[in-house]
């Protein structure tokens, strides 16, 4: 008896964590911006001595941009205010620049000028996703946590209203 009960309030939660998981693990919808490993690593094929890390950058991000055989100099682009690159290190210099929170998500160039020269990457700017945490509690729940809580109390009340009623069954029988 007591091991049917069990089973029945076991099998409920499994059911209801089961019809919850997906709304749980849901998303905005896949991106629609491929990268491929070797871009999220860092981008070109460094042809020209400039690369950039990430090639994908949100908005709002730092941006690295490495210049092989260039001695100070300076990077702009329209993702970004122009920034001035340092005297090399070894043969390499590295300046990093803060992508404007407005930047329209897409593709963008950056050119490095260098000792009378200019070099050109590509790099890709993102949509931003800024952390919804340390608002202590001023925003509402979204609708997936609402679900997933909604679902949550339906089977627990649904498995209290079995275990009472199956209760109330058993103790009458022995009257």
């Amino acid at each position: 008896m007591r091991a049917a009960r069990t089973l029945a309030v076991t099998a409920t939660a499994i059911a209801a964590l089961g019809l919850a998981a997906p709304l749980a693990t849901a998303t905005n919808g896949p991106s629609s911006v491929t990268v491929s490993p070797f871009q999220t690593a860092r981008g070109g094929d460094n042809s020209n001595g400039v690369t950039v890390s990430p090639f994908a950058v949100h908005q709002g991000a730092l941006l690295t941009i490495t210049v092989r055989g260039c001695s100070g100099g300076t990077v702009t682009s329209n993702a970004f205010a122009t920034v001035t690159l340092p005297a090399a290190v070894n043969g390499v210099s590295t300046a990093t620049a803060r992508i404007f929170d407005n930047a329209t998500p897409g593709q963008y160039n950056l050119a490095v000028q260098c000792g009378g020269r200019t070099l050109t990457q590509s790099f890709r700017v993102l949509a931003g996703q800024g952390a919804q945490g340390g608002l202590g509690g001023s925003m509402a729940p979204s609708s997936t946590e609402m679900a997933v809580g909604g679902s949550l109390v339906a089977a627990a009340a649904l498995g209290g209203g079995l275990f009472i009623a199956r209760r109330r069954r058993v103790t009458g029988a022995g009257v």
